[in-house]
């Protein structure tokens, strides 16, 4: 399975992060060890929420979606 996440820095609210991985544990652990350098400066993080996909190619069109004008909206609704 291919995931995309959407994490949250637990401290400000403002702060979040959508990415994708086939190890949701093992990439929350990284973003919080500080092996991200886009991530480290506002740890520790949260996974707010998951999406699950079979195919790697879709997972990565659906974050790239989420990270876009239009979908940009979607996330601030519905997990801001």
């Amino acid at each position: 399975m291919y995931y995309v996440t959407f994490s949250s820095q637990s401290r400000i609210r403002d702060s979040h992060n959508v990415g994708s991985t086939s190890n949701l544990k093992q990439r929350l652990k990284e973003h919080n060890e500080g092996r991200s350098p886009h991530t480290a400066k506002f740890r520790p993080w949260v996974l707010v929420a998951y999406f699950a996909f079979a195919n790697e190619k879709t997972a990565i069109f659906f974050e790239k979606s989420l990270k876009s004008g239009s979908d940009r909206a979607f996330v601030n609704r519905h997990f801001i």
